[in-house]
């Protein structure tokens, strides 16, 4: 068969294939397209590493899904060791997936596109849209430059001040380069991958690299909208933060300083030392932030703490941030319409703002989709698994969560409860309410997409 011949075959079937792609794209929601996605990258990731030229050790295929799919969702749950399985090049590949899960596949996609044509297609809006939920006052092509700046920014800075610190404890140059890049970039997606099988349990008196994670994982969870909001009012864009910002931040401080003095003063695992404040903070910190690294055993933990972790997990942090979780804004609606209840109010609202019947209508399908999913998986663990209930429970919240903080029962799940758990995370990335109408092949109105507020749930 003639070269000419042959090349123009093959022309003709990535032209068909093209073709092909973009119908399927149009006729699927914006939604169906966001859980293809995700799904696709995993199954490239699971791809990639199941190639033994990428393994120190053998690992199992269901090993390397499972590694494939908490690093897209950035939850952090391993069933093997990846410092001790994987070598660098492997390392590399659970990076690069936990990168792209942290702020989203297709926010690298928009970005390219405004990068090269300086403007955002329809399609692409919609798609954003579905994965992020944006007040009014925040644009689209603003967020998306804001993501991947502040992200870059970020993450250099933390590799930065992780190789100082890394070096400062004796570690050899190129190890300590590596080490810094990876888990910077696992800091900042709340990822909670780490090349230390004990988590960060060896640095818990390193008040340096304590410090370098919380920031890291502070600025990742408390959402891309607070940073552009916060953006905004420096340059004087916008005379006020958004409703949204308020919220999560004043929502995330009482959070997290109720959880530091809770387990300061009930937890007996946390010896009386001179870093017990640091090391009662960071525990509620990786809970609520998502990022999943511990500095003491979790599986020591006292069972009333190891309750509110898990409330901590099960809350998260912002909404179009890296964490998961169900959201601090989800909570303020469920709270406030507690309240209007209780008080016999006719109307809905908190800090003295109105809240729009359709984001309670967001915020309630979201609560009860999400705590109906805890249920169900807590309960189908408690068949297949042999564990204690409160730690099937508290893997569940973590899976869920994308948070990658456990108990210790995640190498000694049975074949079925990984898979479960793979499920789990998949759907905690992706998002309860976005799988939900992916899985019932129904758009979301623009409208939802677009609410006339500037509160995002």
């Amino acid at each position: 068969m003639p070269f000419k011949k042959i090349m123009t075959d093959k022309k003709n079937i990535i032209e068909k294939f093209l073709i092909w792609y973009k119908k399927f794209q149009v006729s699927k929601s914006p939604q169906m397209n966001l859980v293809w996605g995700f799904f696709l990258y995993t199954l490239v990731g699971f791809g990639l590493l199941s190639i033994p030229l990428f393994h120190k050790t053998n690992v199992g295929i269901l090993d390397n899904l499972f590694i494939s799919t908490s690093a897209i969702s950035t939850t952090g749950l391993v069933t093997v060791s990846v410092f001790d399985s994987y070598n660098i090049f492997g390392q590399f590949i659970v990076m690069g997936l936990f990168q792209i899960g942290g702020i989203g596949y297709m926010t690298l996609t928009t970005y390219y596109l405004l990068f090269t044509t300086k403007r955002i297609t329809h399609w692409h809006n919609k798609l954003i849209g579905a994965e992020f939920t944006l007040p009014k006052t925040i644009k689209i092509k603003d967020f998306i430059k804001s993501v991947v700046i502040f992200t870059v920014i970020m993450e250099t800075l933390g590799a930065i001040c992780f190789y100082i610190a890394f070096k400062q404890t004796g570690m050899e140059t190129f190890k300590a380069l590596w080490f810094s890049i990876f888990h910077s970039v696992s800091a900042f997606c709340t990822a909670g991958f780490g090349l230390f099988n004990n988590s960060f349990e060896d640095f818990n008196d390193n008040n340096f690299i304590n410090t370098i994670i919380s920031v890291l994982a502070i600025a990742g969870s408390l959402g891309f909208i607070v940073i552009t909001d916060l953006w905004y009012r420096i340059r004087r864009k916008s005379k006020s933060l958004s409703f949204t910002t308020k919220i999560v931040i004043n929502g995330f401080i009482f959070l997290l300083f109720l959880g530091t003095c809770l387990v300061y003063i009930t937890e007996p695992s946390i010896q009386i030392s001179d870093s017990k404040l640091s090391e009662s903070f960071f525990q509620a910190m990786t809970a609520m932030t998502t990022v999943g690294f511990n500095t003491i055993p979790t599986s020591g933990l006292s069972l009333p703490i190891l309750l509110f972790v898990t409330f901590l997990m099960y809350i998260g942090a912002s909404p179009s941030g890296t964490a998961g979780g169900l959201k601090i804004t989800t909570l303020t609606a469920m709270i406030s319409v507690l309240k209007s209840r209780l008080f016999g109010q006719k109307r809905i609202s908190f800090l003295g703002r109105l809240i729009p019947f359709e984001r309670l209508y967001v915020a309630t399908s979201t609560f009860i989709l999400y705590t109906s999913i805890i249920f169900l998986f807590t309960f189908l663990l408690t068949y297949t698994e042999q564990f204690e209930f409160e730690r099937i429970l508290f893997e569940v919240a973590s899976a869920l969560g994308t948070v990658g903080l456990s108990t210790g029962i995640t190498g000694g799940l049975t074949e079925i409860g990984k898979v479960l758990v793979i499920i789990l995370m998949f759907v905690g990335r992706v998002g309860v309410l976005t799988f939900g109408f992916a899985l019932l092949k129904r758009k979301k109105e623009d409208n939802d997409v677009q609410i006339e507020d500037d509160l995002a749930v």
